[in-house]
């Protein structure tokens, strides 16, 4: 008799633990479930930018010869931080063709306005700032696209686009390009960033 009360107190204090402890959070978008089809005029919520980009993403990125330096492999990690006031720093630690690079950037998002600055330092010798816009679709994916100002690198005048996909939880898509001495838009990578999971 004893056994069992034994048992039947260790069956509960199992069970009790269980309860308190929930079980891990699967990462989610950032449309809401509506419970139905979306409709044309649903309205999409502005990106939010801590719960998608803060946290710590690596990348491998196979970068083409151009203005921006040889070809070869860049990977590392990014890790986005909150500055305050819709300020946002990115830094990337990373090896690439030439070595050791790091990359800081500065992002001010008015959500509001669906608009983002982006401010970038590049080790390899080299800054440059773009404006962008915020866009989306009801499907729950996010797009950020950027236009550079013109910038001197490496004795070149050189025109930036960057179009990042935010179409998962923990995962974006960067589509990369350049324009060298005003010349057309060339493709200069489509890397993916992957977001560590807590």
């Amino acid at each position: 008799m004893r056994a069992i009360v034994i048992g039947l107190v260790l069956i509960l204090i199992a069970g009790l633990a269980s309860a308190q402890t929930p079980p891990p959070q699967k990462p989610r978008g950032q449309m809401p479930d509506l419970g139905r089809p979306t409709k044309d005029d649903d309205k999409l919520p502005p990106l939010d930018f801590d719960a998608y980009f803060l946290g710590t993403w690596t990348f491998e990125w196979d970068l083409p010869e151009g203005a921006l330096g040889p070809a070869g492999r860049l990977e590392g990690k990014t890790v986005y931080t909150a500055l305050g006031g819709g300020t946002y720093q990115a830094v990337t630690d990373a090896t690439g063709p030439t070595g050791k690079v790091t990359i800081k950037e500065i992002f001010r998002y008015q959500k509001g306005d669906k608009a983002i600055t982006r401010e970038v330092t590049d080790s390899r010798g080299y800054s440059y700032k773009e404006r962008g816009t915020v866009g989306g679709d009801l499907g729950g994916a996010y797009y950020i696209y950027f236009e550079s100002d013109p910038v001197t690198i490496n004795g070149k005048p050189v025109r930036l686009k960057h179009n990042l996909r935010l179409t998962a939880p923990l995962s974006y898509r960067l589509a990369a390009s350049v324009s060298e001495e005003n010349g057309p838009f060339i493709n200069y990578g489509n890397p993916w960033w992957r977001k560590e999971a807590k």
